[in-house]
């Protein structure tokens, strides 16, 4: 039976709440994976003597089954709703993280791999289903606040596993073995199963595509008309999320790399705890970023951020020390609101085509399995300061992304006033013919229209002023 639909207006705040608190719990979930995983990167390289490249066939694994999966993800829940969704992304989850033990007690980096693969099919599933709901969840005009709100608990998570690996994977005999990755990685399983389920006892409101066309033609919007090929906010949206992650992996999957190499006298172990602190400075970034939108557009914003994370990823590259230590942490800073902004600018009132658009915007995460090897061999073949002028064509790619809506919301702005100054001209026209006696107040010399009939109270105001009045 299809599930009842309804959107985030229909729900009570106590249903509200609830329905934003546990899907919100999902972003904690794969933030804890993604941040052990850099670290299982720099790890693998000690513990199996891998190289740089090869060490990124975990980031190829990981974002390629977002690549693979995330379209699928998107039909399932367009089938079947949100809740059934996030059941199999949770089980796909588990059971990758569950074969972490045998691939660690046969010491088989292939079967690392193949595990990881299962985990991000696991985590694209919940991507695309919790990235929806949450930016569906309310108003279309603070999806994005929403988004980073939510997105801001992964980043929590994120800094939690460099913390474990600092003190569990890089010290002692734990630097060259993968007993403590056995029973991390079991926690984690756990963790996924506890979660499955709390969500099959607890309801969850179904926000239905019909329901979501329904609340924007009901104001005026038709953005969903035509085929999908044509939403092409959505489509660029997907070629901009692409380079992003791209550019956000490789900074962080080599970030350990990098610190150790700054010839500063850092260590893994150090080097793992500061990737954690940049992680912090990730999380806090996201959280201020809640509050700026409050204020400004949110492709406004990622114009500016993007603009940041391009200058700070150069400077990354060139500086040598703490200098290009203090502009990466920079860089973690501005990288903050991209995903979640980009994400709800390529969803925004997609009514129809909502889940199908999920899954491509997600499907970009994929990017993140074609930077790494591409950052991975020029670090092999010159140093891994020089290697982060790979990211840096993503920001460029996005930031073009984010300036092209601000472009559009601009034109599309003139467009409407030229629009309200036909219906104006026409309305001032038929009280004209209908009121001779008006007509020097509605069609006065150009430039200048008088706000009251009464002569004690006019007042002079442009044309502009009085369509903003209108």
């Amino acid at each position: 039976m299809a599930p009842v639909q309804t959107t985030g207006s229909d729900l009570t705040r106590q249903q509200w709440g609830f329905a934003f608190a546990l899907v919100t719990s999902l972003f904690f979930t794969w933030g804890f994976a993604y941040g052990l995983l850099d670290v299982l990167n720099a790890h693998f390289q000690q513990v199996f003597g891998i190289s740089k490249l090869q060490s990124t066939l975990l980031q190829l694994a990981y974002f390629g089954a977002y690549f693979v999966w995330a379209p699928f993800a998107g039909w399932f829940m367009r089938k079947v709703g949100y809740k059934k969704g996030i059941h199999i992304g949770l089980g796909l989850y588990s059971l990758g993280a569950i074969f972490f033990w045998p691939s660690a007690t046969y010491e088989k980096y292939g079967g690392f791999v193949g595990c990881t693969f299962v985990i991000g099919c696991g985590l694209s599933t919940l991507e695309v289903a919790a990235n929806s709901y949450i930016s569906v969840l309310g108003t279309p005009q603070y999806a994005a606040m929403r988004l980073n709100f939510s997105q801001g608990f992964q980043g929590v998570a994120s800094f939690a596993g460099p913390l474990i690996a600092s003190r569990w994977f890089f010290q002692g005999e734990n630097a060259y073995t993968l007993g403590t990755v056995q029973w991390v990685y079991l926690a984690v399983a756990v963790l996924g199963v506890v979660l499955n389920i709390l969500f099959y006892f607890c309801p969850l409101p179904e926000i239905g595509e019909d329901a979501l066309a329904a609340e924007i033609h009901g104001v005026g919007l038709a953005d969903d008309e035509g085929p999908f090929y044509k939403q092409y906010r959505c489509v660029f949206g997907f070629v901009a999320q692409t380079a992003y992650t791209g550019a956000q992996v490789t900074v962080a999957s080599f970030a350990v790399n990098y610190l150790e190499a700054q010839g500063v006298g850092i260590d893994y172990s150090k080097a793992s705890q500061l990737f954690s602190f940049c992680q912090i400075t990730f999380t806090v970034g996201r959280f201020i970023g809640v509050a700026i939108l409050h204020w400004i557009d949110p492709a406004v914003l990622l114009t500016f951020y993007g603009l940041c994370c391009f200058i700070f990823c150069l400077c990354v590259s060139q500086l040598p020390g703490y200098s290009g230590i203090g502009c990466l942490f920079a860089l973690f800073f501005f990288e903050s609101i991209c995903y979640p902004n980009i994400f709800t600018l390529g969803t925004k009132n997609l009514g129809r085509h909502t889940k199908k658009g999920s899954g491509l915007i997600v499907m970009g995460v994929g990017g993140g399995a074609w930077f790494p090897p591409a950052q991975g061999g020029l670090a092999d073949r010159a140093t891994t300061r020089r290697s982060y002028l790979v990211p840096m064509a993503g920001y460029i790619a996005m930031t073009i992304y984010a300036a092209g809506l601000v472009v559009d919301q601009w034109i599309k702005r003139g467009e409407v006033y030229v629009r309200n100054m036909d219906e104006l001209t026409a309305r001032r026209e038929a009280v004209a013919s209908a009121y001779p006696t008006t007509a020097l107040i509605l069609n006065p010399p150009a430039g200048l229209v008088v706000k009251s009939g009464l002569a004690g109270d006019s007042e002079k105001v442009s044309d502009e002023e009085l369509v903003e009045d209108a």
